[in-house]
């Protein structure tokens, strides 16, 4: 259970009037986090982490990640709810992984497969190389 993990999209609401797109991956306007399905999402380390990514050069206030619209997530993934996965996406998003995923033993975890009932396994180091994702501590406390 620990190793099964999903892809959720998130929109920067507060992003300033000119990041309208996924361009900058320190401050985009939309991120992909890959996270455990026991683990509970914690929206206020990955603000704090993007906001020393930038040097702290945008302020706090310019970070608040809310869960995207279905619609929206559908336009950037070209993936339908329950069905996202960061693998093949339609636009080139941020991806943020968990750092708890790269702690599980085995380097292995399952994640959405671009279909509902369809699942992809990954080696995480191979992920890791693959995705180049932002590690960020985003679960918990």
């Amino acid at each position: 259970v620990d190793h099964l993990c999903k892809s959720i999209v998130l929109v920067n609401t507060q992003a300033p009037s000119n990041v309208i797109d996924c361009s900058d991956h320190n401050n985009s306007k939309y991120y992909v986090v890959v996270i455990q399905y026991i683990a509970r999402f914690n929206a206020e380390t990955v603000k704090n982490f993007l906001y020393m990514l930038n040097n702290g050069k945008i302020p706090k206030k310019k970070f608040n990640l809310r869960l995207a619209p279905e619609e929206t997530s559908l336009k950037l993934t070209g993936y339908e709810h329950n069905g996202v996965t960061c693998i093949g996406m339609k636009t080139d998003i941020p991806v943020i992984l968990d750092e708890a995923i790269v702690k599980l033993n085995p380097d292995f975890f399952w994640l959405g497969g671009g279909e509902i009932d369809l699942k992809l396994g990954i080696r995480t180091s191979e992920f890791i190389n693959f995705v180049r994702p932002l590690i960020v501590n985003c679960s918990g406390a």
